[in-house]
């Protein structure tokens, strides 16, 4: 046999060998199924007989449930009888006559564009469900079908709002069969799952984007409409004005929530958009189809988040549970015998994660029920206390009553410690840092790089309470500071901040 017969026959043997071994790989790697049964369909199967993207059916199914709702506001102000804008003449008659120019009512009509979709019906009405501030003051609401069809005047009614929760229940009464979406379930919903938005952004009809749940309960939010309840799911399915109160959907075509806000520097599309849980949603449908309102439950405390070092003062083996700040004078909470101070590490038997799940545990919880809250207090003692749930008043942060300020006159104006300077009520007010009337002492300045600073604490501060010791005055402040100079674990302090109650722990050395 020749040198190039046996070249050959060589090459053929390495190719074979190479492809029996890459055969052999592949399958104990399961790159590739042969006979496809392993495979992962990412396609349907259509109507044709063809694959097609599941949203398909999604959005098939969908948007013939999605309405446009479209408002007019009538704005009213006082204007210059001149001019429409600000008359430039009016600074000079302010200078020279020391009057401003006599000024006219004028109003305008003011338009604006959103979503709803249809979630009940009951005969020839329907029920849509979309945000409060798309519908809140409208002096004019028209609902436009996924037909065209155009229904307002005497047709449409707002059947209640609620703004804590931004949401609205409106009915519309028409002749034809309309689809009912489905509401699903927000708490079953896990990051990474398909989210499906649908609504009108930019008046843009019927518009269906794609993502994923970012994440879950997000809140502290700041939107110019609130709402007071934040338990957002974050999405980046786009999300952009127009699109509030339409659904978000999961890949079944069921409504896991209420498109609402964006964050964006542009006001538009940026890959962060909040929709409110459906379940929470469902709360404010049952109470206003109910009774034309939400009615709350009430406890009466302000509750604060805790953190790792506020909750290893409690000897807590995790952060859970919320840190009652302040109890208002003759609330539930008070008549129960919570104290500031007071951990609630469950509420009627269900652990308590933080600060917005303890307020809607309290606000979907009836008036009336007596539920049991398991607190840890102050001295690290286990209670727990039976508390009859009220209805939540509309002025309840306003109803708490200003503590009579210590009538001890101190010697001492300023005392320094931890890196911060701190000065009695009446050097502060003098100096313009404090005008309240609660006892405390005020912080003057913070030095830059100190315990104190590290801690949060800031000018104007007002300090109730460090440890165990109430802080009423300077000499208070002063038995503090001396007590807990070698504190060697955090230590709390209880302060007021532009009036709310807060508190801070600190770890002193």
């Amino acid at each position: 046999m020749g040198k190039k017969a046996k070249l050959i026959i060589g090459i053929l043997v390495v190719f074979l060998l190479g492809t029996i071994s890459g055969f052999i790989i592949t399958a104990q790697l399961k790159i590739s199924n042969l006979e496809g049964k392993d495979a992962k369909v990412y396609f349907v199967e259509g109507d044709s007989g063809e694959v097609e993207s599941p949203f398909i059916k999604v959005a098939e199914m969908v948007t013939p449930a999605v309405v446009n709702i479209s408002t007019e506001k009538v704005v009213k102000f006082k204007g210059s009888p001149f001019f429409d804008q600000q008359d430039p003449f009016d600074e000079l008659f302010r200078k020279y006559f020391d009057i401003p120019i006599p000024s006219i009512p004028r109003e305008y009509k003011s338009t604006s564009l959103g979503s709803g979709f249809i979630f009940n019906k009951d005969g020839d009405t329907y029920y849509i469900l979309t945000n409060n501030h798309v519908i809140s003051n409208a002096s004019k609401i028209i609902v436009k079908l996924y037909d065209g069809t155009t229904i307002s005047g005497n047709n449409v009614e707002v059947k209640g709002a609620d703004k804590n929760t931004d949401l609205a229940v409106i009915s519309v009464k028409v002749k034809k069969d309309l689809p009912v979406l489905k509401l699903g379930d927000s708490d079953r919903i896990r990051v990474g799952d398909w989210a499906i938005a649908v609504g009108n952004p930019f008046g843009l009809e019927r518009t269906v984007t794609v993502g994923v749940i970012s994440a879950k309960g997000r809140s502290g939010i700041p939107l110019p409409d609130g709402p007071v309840y934040e338990n957002f799911i974050q999405t980046d399915a786009a999300i952009n004005p127009g699109n509030s109160g339409g659904p978000l959907l999961n890949i079944k075509g069921e409504v896991i929530g209420i498109n609402t806000a964006i964050t964006s520097p542009s006001g538009a599309f940026a890959g962060i958009g909040f929709a409110i849980p459906v379940n929470t949603a469902k709360f404010a449908i049952e109470q206003i189809l109910k009774k034309g309102k939400v009615v709350r439950g009430y406890v009466g405390i302000y509750p604060q988040e805790l953190t790792p070092d506020l909750a290893k003062t409690y000897n807590l083996d995790k952060v859970s549970g919320v840190l009652v700040s302040k109890v208002l004078k003759d609330s539930p909470a008070e008549k129960a015998g919570v104290k500031e101070g007071d951990v609630i590490l469950k509420f009627d038997g269900k652990e308590v994660p933080g600060v917005e799940s303890f307020r809607l545990m309290v606000a979907q919880t009836p008036p009336g029920k007596t539920v049991t809250l398991e607190v840890v207090t102050e001295n690290g003692e286990k209670k727990a206390l039976k508390v009859k749930i009220e209805e939540y008043p509309e002025e309840a942060a306003r109803s708490q009553t200003e503590e009579e300020p210590s009538a001890d006159e101190e010697q001492i104006s300023e005392s320094k410690w931890i890196g911060m300077t701190v000065m009695d009520l009446e050097s502060a007010k003098r100096m313009r840092l404090y005008s309240g009337t609660e006892p405390g002492v005020v912080v003057k300045d913070v030095e830059a790089g100190s315990v104190a600073d590290f801690a949060g604490l800031m000018k104007g501060d007002l300090i109730q309470k460090i440890g165990n010791i109430e802080i009423k005055n300077m000499k208070d402040f002063t038995k503090a500071s001396r007590t807990y100079k070698d504190a060697k674990s955090p230590l709390r302090f209880k302060i007021l901040r532009n009036g709310m109650p807060m508190y801070i722990a600190i770890t002193i050395k």
